[in-house]
């Protein structure tokens, strides 16, 4: 029976789990739990394939049904981190600042420090929305971690309902600043394809038939001998967009060892991406606000340097 305490994981296999270790699969599925807790899981007995308990090399059917429970997640004490923040607007409802690379967005397994909401919590105090708990407070939506450029952060619950409305009707203005490999002919262009979880990697996105609703609009802004340089403006805000929809061009974001070349001559920590513009309705004055975070140091060298 399923305790207060306990959330009930079920997952159906699909044809493209077909005769993989239960393992592979669960750690593929569950990719928010580390791989050490599920085979703790499966080693215990707590696993079931068809209400029977199975272990690690356990390989999987088409049509079976796995379950398992797992505790709720006990989350630590996120403490407050004198980081100094690029802050591009800030009034008593809300905070955008400009997010370095490298620097993850809200703790999670393994990153429970040095985070933004570490910097966040000690510059706000105790000014920050409450709605997605201890973990991630204030955090309205987020960027990857070698992501550059401009975040809102929401000091109260009003604000971070009005921001998350904004967010799910697409009304936000969000145009980032990339560098692709490759030459892009045209001088802009629009990439319409639904995202969703790779079937055959379930930490990386792609286009899937069924996956959610996903648009980006692109425009060449120079190019050079073997990359250009380019704004893609989001008409919907997925996990990953802009990375999956330009590698499916043709157009890999240069650094992005996931979606792209694993190595670049360049030595980039990473894709080359900066949330430039973000501009918002403001949830208490109801104004149009947009912020600007410059391109970063990394990001106008290469500028410079790439070939033409």
């Amino acid at each position: 029976m399923q305790s207060g305490n306990e959330e009930k994981i079920v997952l159906d296999v699909t044809s493209d789990m077909e005769d993989e270790r239960i393992d592979k699969v669960l750690s593929a599925y569950m990719d928010t739990l580390s791989r050490s807790f599920l085979q703790k899981l499966l080693k215990e007995g707590s696993v079931f394939a068809d209400g029977k308990s199975v272990k690690a090399n356990y390989k999987v059917r088409e049509g079976q049904r796995i379950e398992f429970m797992i505790p709720a997640a006990v989350e630590p004490d996120i403490v407050p981190e004198d980081i100094p923040l690029s802050v591009l607007y800030e009034d008593a409802d809300v905070l955008v600042v400009d997010k370095p690379k490298g620097m993850v967005v809200h703790p999670a397994a393994g990153h429970y420090s040095k985070t933004l909401v570490n910097a966040v919590m000690f510059h706000c105090g105790d000014s920050l929305s409450g709605i997605n708990g201890v973990l991630r407070p204030g955090i309205v939506h987020r960027i990857d971690m070698d992501t550059t450029g401009s975040i809102i952060i929401c000091k109260n619950d009003h604000a971070h309902n009005e921001i998350a409305k904004q967010l799910k009707q697409h009304s936000i203005r969000r145009k980032y600043r990339a560098i692709v490999c490759g030459v892009i002919k045209e001088e802009e262009g629009t990439v319409d394809a639904p995202l969703g979880r790779d079937r055959k990697d379930r930490k990386k996105m792609a286009i899937v038939p069924d996956g959610k609703h996903a648009v980006t609009h692109y425009r060449v802004l120079e190019r050079f001998r073997e990359h250009t340089y380019v704004e893609c403006v989001l008409e919907t805000g997925r996990t990953h967009q802009i990375r999956v929809h330009m590698a499916s061009k043709g157009y890999p974001l240069l650094g992005d060892a996931v979606y792209g070349r694993a190595k670049d001559k360049y030595k980039c920590q990473g894709q080359c991406l900066h949330a430039m513009t973000l501009g918002f309705e403001h949830p208490v004055t109801l104004k149009y606000t947009e912020v600007e975070a410059p391109l970063p140091e990394y990001f106008e060298h290469l500028l410079r340097i790439l070939p033409k």
